[in-house]
């Protein structure tokens, strides 16, 4: 890593301002560790665009048997096919999803010094942390993200003391946890189903005991062109909730092409992660996705990730024994969740570890 890009980290972190303080001092270039090396640059405009829109799923009249069934088959189908889909009619009332986003845009637009109190890089520091994702992974030469973060992290069945979440958006983020937890509860149920399991079973299994939430804020970028709002990854989780506003950037990875998950108001985003890949022993798909900058903004998401046993746990996750026989053996070793995670945050973003669990 240069020591030109070195000392751009450093004053970034230095100012606590993130990269919003970057665009408030009016800089119409981006900083060089922004930019992606130029073989990702050249192999961008290669590539085609894909047309291909994620399904929708709507979860509207979920309690009368033949309307689950389909809403099951739906599921079914965009896990495997996809790994990705968006859900309407899901409960979470509108005004908690538009509450949501308003009190994370005031977390990230107020004054620097009060949101500075929360400033951490390190994600053992505390349970409430912001951040600007400069030394997230600890691989050298590692391009930045076009983002500011607030982490909530280490939830326990969606519980926190009130007190540690920002005043500024601390009702609207206890309501939100409280909804998306619920939501969360429906939905390993009917993945459950899915893969001809009980209802219960993803439960049973504690995929749902920990959770952690990133409540991502991309500001305007001057050449969008050049940077990422994170680059292209896999979830290390169960499972994703996500909430974006109306501004996209989302994409996901379908047959080598980028294709946009176009924002539906009100609607979110669910993702199949790495985890329930393992456990279903590739029948889900964990799909690679990423987040691109834009000239205009900000934009703001919100990932809320089930996490499963926790990093303290020293419960085994594996394939699950119902798929495994002489015909289809196990494709995965059995891991901790402790040492998935550590795997995952010591090798570049865009690099997966499911590779490293493959039998």
């Amino acid at each position: 890593m240069s020591s030109a890009m070195d000392y751009e980290k450093k004053a970034i972190c230095e100012t606590k301002a993130g990269i919003k303080g970057l665009v408030d001092s009016g800089i119409v270039e981006i900083p060089k560790n922004f930019i992606r090396p130029p073989h990702e640059l050249a192999e961008e405009l290669n590539m085609c665009k894909s047309t291909l829109q994620i399904p929708v799923v709507d979860l509207s009249g979920i309690e009368v048997e033949d309307r689950r069934k389909k809403i099951v088959d739906e599921i079914r189908d965009a896990s495997e096919k996809w790994g990705f889909f968006q859900l309407i009619n899901h409960g979470v009332p509108s005004s908690v999803l538009d509450g949501m986003i308003h009190g994370i845009r005031k977390f990230h637009e107020q004054d620097v010094d009060v949101k500075k109190e929360y400033y951490s890089p390190d994600p053992r520091a505390r349970q409430v942390r912001y951040d600007s994702n400069l030394q997230l992974f600890k691989t050298e030469g590692r391009t930045s993200y076009w983002k500011d973060t607030l982490y909530i992290s280490r939830l326990v069945s969606g519980h926190i003391e009130p007190e540690l979440i920002p005043p500024v958006c601390r009702k609207t983020t206890l309501e939100y946890i409280n909804h998306v937890m619920k939501l969360g509860d429906i939905l390993l149920g009917l993945l459950s189903e899915a893969l001809g399991l009980k209802q219960d079973y993803l439960k049973a299994a504690e995929c749902a005991n920990h959770q952690s939430v990133a409540c991502h804020y991309h500001p305007a970028c001057p050449q969008p062109e050049l940077t990422l709002g994170t680059t292209k990854h896999t979830d290390p989780v169960f499972l994703t909730i996500l909430l974006q506003d109306m501004s996209g950037g989302l994409q996901v990875m379908r047959d080598n092409q980028w294709a946009d998950v176009t924002p539906i108001e009100h609607g979110l985003v669910v993702n199949i992660g790495d985890f329930l890949q393992i456990l279903s022993n590739d029948k889900f798909v964990s799909a690679i996705h990423r987040a691109v900058a834009k000239k205009v903004g900000p934009r703001i998401s919100v990932a809320f990730f089930f996490d499963g046993s926790g990093p303290t746990s020293s419960k085994m996750y594996g394939p699950i024994k119902e798929f495994i026989s002489d015909e289809n053996p196990p494709l995965y070793k059995e891991f901790q969740v402790s040492d998935y995670v550590s795997k995952f945050f010591t090798k570049p973003l865009d690099k997966t570890v499911l590779d490293l669990f493959r039998l």
